[in-house]
Parts: C-alpha cells; structure tokens; sequence
C-alpha cells in the first residue's frame, strides 16, 4: 500500500476506511503521474484547449476545497484566497474565475506550492472522514470522480504538450530509466520498421455482430443492481429508446486501416467530409491523425513512450468526429455492394455492450496496465475492446436524455451547460482510470477536438 494511503486511513474507524481510502489512493494517484515531470514541464500550456499539468495537480484540489471543505468544514477558511480564482475552470456560480488561454502564464505557486496546498488539502479532509457529516460521502465522491477525469486529461495534455517539443521527448520511455539518449527514438524506429516489414501484420476484415434492435432500456438508475455505484447526472434517467436492427463491427478501426484512407487522399477529398469538418481540416492541415508523422522510412506515431513506428493492428486514436465520419463515407464507397458504415448511435452502443458489460470490463485495458497507448485486440469472440484503448465517438449528440434534471447547485454546472455543439464518446480508454469505466459513462467533445485518445467502432443498418 502507498504510504501516503496508511497515514490518512491507519486511525480511521472501519466503516469510514474505504472512503477515505479510495480518496487517498486516488489522490496519490494524481501525484505518481506528476512525479516524472520538470518544473518547466508541468507548466507548459500547448493550446487553448490543455491545461498545465501543474494547473490539473490545483484545480482538482480546488474542488475539494471548494465543494467539500467549504461546505462541510466547520470554520473553513482557503489556503490561499486567490486560488479561488486561479484555479476555478468554469463555475460561475462559484464565481470569477482566470481565463482558460492563459492558464499557463500561471507561474506562481510554485509545483512545491501546489504540492503543499495539496497536503493540506488532503489532511483536511481526512479529519472531516473520521466524523463525516451527513451528506459529505457524495461531494467526496464527486470529486474522486473528478480527479480520475483530470488524471486522463493531465496525460492527454501533456502528450500534446511533448508533441510540440522539437525534441520530442516521452514522458515515460519504454525502459522505465526517463531518459533517452541522443538517437535511441529514431534507432528504434528504424529497428521496429524493419522488423515490421519482414512479417507486415493485418488485422483483417472487421466481423459484423448483428443486433435485433427492438424497445431498449438505456441509462443509469440507482434502483437497479446493475447500476449501484457513482454516476454523473448526464447519465440518468434511465428511458426507454427504439433501434432499428444494426450491426456492430467486432473490433476499433486500426492504424492500418486508417492508413488507407490517408494515403488514397481522403484528408483531401470533398465527399466525404461534412463542410465544417472539411473546413477545420484545410484551416489545420489535417493530413493524419494527430500525433501521426510522415518521415523518410514511412509514418510513425508519437506516444507518452515516445515515437514509436505506425502499428497497423492498433487502434486509431486521436481523430476528431469530423475525421470519423469522413472515414465511415469513404469506407462505404470501397465496398459499395455493402450496407454503408457508419458511427454508432449511444443507445446502439449501449444497448450491445450491455449483453456482457461484466466481461467487456473485465477484459478492457486501462490506465493501470501502463501502456500508455491502444493496443491491438486481443484474440477471441464478440464485442472487443469495448472498454479501454480508445474513446470510441457515436453519431449521437451529446443532449440531455428524457427527464434529465441537473444537480443542484454549482456542481449542476458540471455537465450540464455543455449539452449543445458536442458530441458523445462511449467506452473508456488506455488512459482512463479501471474504476472510472463504467456502461452508462458519456464522454463528450467538440466535433473537431483531436488531442484525446479518440478512435472509432462502425456500425451499420441491418436490411
């Protein structure tokens, strides 16, 4: 056990230890990730859209200030009143807050600071779990919940972050030493390549599980068995939803895959892009997923370990909706004879990872399995990869289901206000925490965004 995780539970009484332990788990966690990074690394803002990783490591200790501590502590008084500010994303009910473009101009507090903040932040709350008040264990969850979000979003960042880098450095080299001498990147590019190409590996024709469709339940409720446990407010109420007969592809569009559409033109043809979608993608540059680089020995693809050669079993990842749906037009015009693919809808998703939601969990790979990027299917029958690898994008708006009533409150916030302009991704990926996965869980983004790992499943109508 992680010794911060003893001191915080050691003297806590047994009906309060897994809260309280989970919290501390959580929380070290978020440090563990943060450990390989310079200063000057967790300051960098690479876009708009990233945060610093030193801001990730603040803000989500201002949520626990901020909804826990401040309603539940007896006197409260912050850390440090103009962290309110600094490190509030997007509460307006809590108050102003620092613009998103420049929260890398942040340069004080310092990464100790943050670090310190973060302690005293945690000792406080572990005294308010040795009598927690009523009411206090769902704010604390929210907030796991909500670190666990961050840690995904602090590695995504940062992998834009390097990628930016003209040195292209990894955040966790393959031989676990952080560090990679001058060259050892490109020779094992090179070496891999070569290995590559004596024994080209394919991962073959997708197979098509079929679904009868029919009236559906889809959506969480905490009355039913199968839905005990945390679940954000996006992801209720359970409603009843109308399939047509579909079909489901058994496995993620890979790198090989992709590779087709790249190199027959598809970033430059008109027909298969939605006009807003052809447009980002001239404004840009889009040639290739992000991340993917052409160099003189073929296409290679930077990860947090670093440039690594194209894996054409591997999922595709880091492709906008835009990038998804132009690739599902263009499929179906090669196989014309064929029911035209396409992204799925949620409910479609839901409803036929549902036959074995258990089993897809349990065979996912998550953060925990450290590889740091998607990985190529495993053997075997039925829906793979339906949790872990790749966010996996949907047709399907991210709107507020039938009867959805928000949180009370700032917290109400959380999801709330976004549901216009985006849309839903489901499944889980390899930088999403295991207990963060769950059936009923709606990611969503813009129709543009690129820089998570973002990848695709088709589906098609059934005649």
């Amino acid at each position: 056990m992680n010794p911060s995780v003893n001191r915080i539970t050691a003297d806590l009484p047994r009906s309060e230890w897994s809260l309280a332990h989970r919290y501390a788990e959580v929380r070290a966690r978020t440090l563990a990730l943060a450990e390989p990074l310079s200063e000057a690394d967790a300051q960098v803002q690479s876009m708009p859209d990233a945060s610093p990783a030193k801001w990730h490591l603040a803000h989500v200790t201002w949520f626990f200030e901020t909804f826990v501590l401040e309603r539940f502590e007896p006197a409260f008084a912050p850390f440090h009143p103009a962290y309110r500010v600094l490190y509030n994303s997007y509460y307006e009910g809590v108050g102003p807050r620092h613009p998103r473009p420049e929260r890398g101009l942040v340069t004080r507090p310092s990464l100790a600071e943050v670090r310190a903040w973060r302690a005293d932040v945690d000792a406080r709350i572990a005294a308010l779990l040795r009598e927690p008040p009523p009411g206090v264990a769902a704010f604390v969850e929210l907030g796991l919940q909500h670190e666990q979000q961050h840690q995904e979003l602090l590695l995504t960042d940062l992998l834009h972050a390097f990628s930016c880098n003209p040195l292209a450095p990894a955040y966790r080299p393959s031989d676990g030493t952080g560090a990679v001498a001058p060259g050892a990147v490109r020779l094992a590019i090179a070496t891999d390549r070569a290995a590559a190409a004596a024994t080209p590996p394919t991962a073959g024709a997708p197979r098509w599980i079929d679904f009868d469709g029919g009236l559906v339940e889809i959506g969480h409720d905490p009355g039913h068995d199968a839905d005990a446990g945390f679940a954000f407010d996006n992801e209720s109420p359970r409603h009843r939803v109308f399939l047509r007969p579909y079909a489901l592809a058994d496995r993620l569009v890979t790198q090989g895959d992709w590779l087709a559409f790249v190199e027959e033109g598809g970033y430059r043809d008109a027909r298969w892009w939605q006009s807003a979608g052809l447009d980002a993608a001239r404004a840009r540059g889009w040639e290739a997923p992000m991340h993917w680089r052409r160099g003189d020995a073929g296409w290679s693809v930077f990860t947090l370990r670093g440039e690594r050669p194209l894996e054409p079993t591997a999922p595709v990842a880091h492709v906008s909706w835009y990038e998804a749906e132009a690739y599902a037009r263009w499929l179906g015009a090669q196989r014309p004879g064929e029911p035209p693919p396409r992204l799925p809808l949620e409910a479609e998703w839901e409803h036929a990872v549902a036959q074995d939601a258990a089993a897809a969990l349990a065979s996912g790979r998550f953060a925990e399995a450290d590889a740091l990027r998607p990985l190529p299917a495993p053997a075997g029958e039925g829906l793979l990869q339906a949790f872990g690898d790749v966010w996996q994008w949907t047709r399907s708006d991210y709107a507020p289901y039938p009867g959805f009533r928000p949180w009370t409150g700032a917290v109400g916030e959380y999801n709330a206000k976004f549901m216009s302009g985006q849309y839903v991704l489901r499944g889980a990926s390899c930088a999403t925490p295991r207990a963060h996965a769950r059936l009923t869980y709606r990611n969503f983004f813009p129709p543009d965004a690129r820089w998570q790992f973002s990848g695709l499943r088709l589906a098609r109508d059934r005649g």
